[in-house]
């Protein structure tokens, strides 16, 4: 089991390890496009191949995209089944194309990569760890494989 030395908490872009959030601003290109974040892609999907998608990728923020995604009407019916695909999707784009942010994320090591907020109990750990951490997973996955 890790120790708390061995897990890597973050959430905000601007404290450290920000670059694994999905709001840093790190251009991807996906299904020949290109989308601001990964926040930005992840978020239009829920509506892919609707005009809200290209509504949700021309966010000026990922904040606005995300708020976008969570607030649009018409979330696709099997968001919920591809919703870690479409993730892991995104972060595949964004730590091969930007190969700095692939070696960072490969010099994490073998730590806990932990999304650490209240504000999500699926994606990050809840505040407290009672969340699932899915971000987390999917990131050590992608570190994983870029080793």
């Amino acid at each position: 089991m890790a120790t708390e030395r061995d897990r890597i908490l973050f959430y905000r872009v601007d404290e450290p390890y920000g670059f694994m959030s999905n709001f840093a601003r790190y251009p991807i290109q996906v299904d020949g496009r290109e989308w601001p974040t990964s926040e930005h892609y992840f978020q239009a999907q829920k509506f892919a191949g609707r005009p809200e998608e290209e509504q949700v990728r021309a966010s000026p923020s990922a904040r606005d995209a995300a708020r976008s995604g969570r607030t649009l009407p018409g979330l696709r019916r099997d968001w919920d089944a591809v919703k870690d695909e479409v993730m892991l999707k995104a972060l595949r784009a964004k730590f091969t194309q930007h190969p700095d942010l692939g070696a960072q994320l490969v010099g994490t090591g073998d730590s806990v990569i932990v999304e650490h907020t209240s504000n999500d109990a699926y994606w990050a750990d809840g505040g407290d760890g009672s969340g699932r951490n899915r971000l987390g997973d999917l990131l050590m996955q992608v570190r994983a494989e870029l080793r």
